[in-house]
């Protein structure tokens, strides 16, 4: 355990960014879950009206360091596609 004022400080700090990050990253997977849901069920209006926005989610994780920029373009690029496919 942190002993100094400035350890406690930062270990407070630590501890509510963890909870930000977690959140960012469950709204993340929820909206990639969802267009993937999308897609699987062949809805084609539905998942091209879903994908510009958690495109924009997912890169917009990867800018606050999150998730790593290469996770946040093979996922883009897979979603994508997967919608294209259903045109």
């Amino acid at each position: 355990m942190a002993n100094s004022k400035s350890a406690l400080k930062r270990a407070r700090q630590n501890e509510k960014r963890r909870d930000h990050n977690r959140a960012a990253r469950s709204r993340m997977r929820t909206a990639v879950k969802k267009l993937r849901t999308a897609v699987e069920a062949g809805e084609k209006a539905t998942a091209s009206e879903l994908l510009p926005a958690t495109v924009r989610l997912v890169n917009a994780t990867a800018r606050k360091g999150i998730i790593h920029d290469n996770t946040a373009a093979r996922t883009t690029s897979r979603l994508t596609r997967a919608v294209a496919k259903l045109a």
